[in-house]
């Protein structure tokens, strides 16, 4: 019977520790590389150590970043999130080409997403004063819309900006 010295045995079993952590994060949800490799350094695991299970269980297809970015940009879009804020989320996990229009053209292209996330918050009103007009920008841009998508937004919808009553300001 073959004896293993005790560094071998050592690392044999750091390197079954990591991929069931691995395996435990990923049964839960999709995780990017990034993700996986900041989680397990936060467990205290070494990334020398770390990156090869990766490889491993990547080429196995449990973690695939293509996957995780599919899955992460359709719940974001659904969430009401546009183009802007969902690419530099993507780009925060380590995932830098996701084909984010593709997602939205599911849900009907980026203005009716904008639609449909303007049309959940506010009412119809197509009169606005300067400070409610600047307020629905502003949350829009917020959730990772252009000004260019919110001013195409508010010419489809006809929402104007009110005109100040002359005589409050003589007053």
């Amino acid at each position: 019977m073959k004896t293993t010295t005790p560094s071998l045995s050592t690392a044999i079993e750091r390197r079954q520790q990591i991929e069931a952590v691995c395996l435990r994060l990923l049964a839960r949800r999709e995780h990017s590389r990034r993700e996986l490799l900041d989680k397990l350094a936060l467990r205290g695991f070494d990334r020398d150590d770390v990156e090869p299970v990766i490889d491993q269980i990547a080429e196995q297809n449990w973690q695939n970043d293509a996957r995780y970015a599919e899955c992460y940009v359709r719940q974001r879009i659904q969430n009401g999130y546009g183009p802007m804020r969902i690419r530099y989320e993507l780009q925060q996990r380590g995932i830098n080409d996701a084909d984010l229009d593709a997602q939205a053209e599911e849900q009907g292209g980026w203005q009716n997403v904008l639609l449909d996330v303007y049309s959940r918050k506010y009412d119809d009103e197509k009169s606005l004063t300067q400070n409610e007009w600047l307020k629905r920008s502003r949350f829009l841009q917020q959730r990772g819309f252009s000004g260019e998508m919110i001013k195409r937004l508010f010419a489809e919808l006809k929402i104007k900006l009110a005109r100040a009553d002359a005589n409050t300001h003589a007053k």
